[in-house]
């Protein structure tokens, strides 16, 4: 019996997701890997694992890298972002401001976005200083780890924090278990503060400032972000606080929010 046109386009839209799993699988796990292996990690059926592999090595999507079979993210990619990045003001509005912040304040300045259920650094600009902080674009972080967390699910309500996050990921790097609740008085005191700074849980020799970019429905959509050693942190907490949120109240204003309904709504 002929395949109808609906079962058609239900299997190239499961195609299409599948494709997709398989290229944001090899940029989560950052290194070459062979068919076989992407198959069985992300539990899909090998057989139509390799044909959507040779499929996108055709389209320039995946190249073989590291011999053995094993392929990668391909170099067509990399003009996709290009052409993305010329186009997406918010990304060119947000490396402009990361540049100003590092030089203004000579810490590392970054852009953190969720991923998923998730927390990563997006873009960053190290600092002037001799000893720089740095962070990896792209790791998936856990989002009560980090201070940018607080304020990226500052928009949901407490039982739609509690299922975003796993329980896994209130363990703190140093085993310790961070109260639900307490993460969710953080947030609500982040959101009402307009801004969030801790010791890292990840690095205890810094200290990290974090500040919300609202959306037109005042949703924070990513954060700008100072790391600073913790000394120099603490004793210019109020200027990288001050320096943080003008910065992101200039993106959120162009983003459309508006800032007297964002006041309003901290002060609620």
């Amino acid at each position: 019996m002929p395949d109808t046109v609906e079962d058609m386009t239900s299997r190239r839209a499961r195609g299409l997701d599948r494709a997709f799993d398989i290229l944001e699988f090899l940029r989560v796990r950052r290194q070459p890997m062979r068919p076989n292996e992407i198959a069985s990690e992300i539990g899909a059926p090998r057989s139509s694992v390799y044909e959507l592999v040779n499929l996108l090595l055709r389209h320039g999507m995946l190249d073989y890298q590291g011999g053995d079979g094993r392929v990668f993210l391909g170099r067509r990619l990399y003009f996709l972002g290009a052409a993305y990045a010329e186009q997406f003001d918010f990304m060119r509005e947000c490396d402009r401001a990361l540049a100003h912040l590092a030089e203004e304040t000579r810490e590392t300045a970054q852009m953190c976005l969720l991923e998923g259920n998730k927390y990563t650094v997006a873009m960053m600009r190290e600092s002037a200083r001799p000893f720089r902080i740095s962070s990896s674009i792209g790791e998936l972080v856990p989002i009560p780890w980090t201070a940018s967390g607080r304020l990226l699910v500052s928009h949901l309500d407490d039982q739609g924090i509690l299922d975003l996050i796993p329980a896994d990921d209130f363990v703190m790097p140093d085993g310790r278990r961070l109260d639900p609740a307490a993460f969710i008085a953080e947030v609500r005191q982040a959101g009402r503060d307009g801004y969030f700074t801790f010791n890292s849980q990840v690095d205890t020799y810094t200290h990290c400032f974090a500040a919300p970019i609202h959306q037109a429905d005042g949703a924070c959509i990513a954060t700008l972000c100072l790391v600073a050693p913790k000394e120099d942190g603490l004793r210019n907490r109020a200027a990288y606080v001050d320096a943080l949120t003008r910065a992101c109240q200039e993106i959120s204003e162009r983003l459309g929010a508006n800032p007297d309904r964002l006041r309003d709504a901290r002060k609620s």
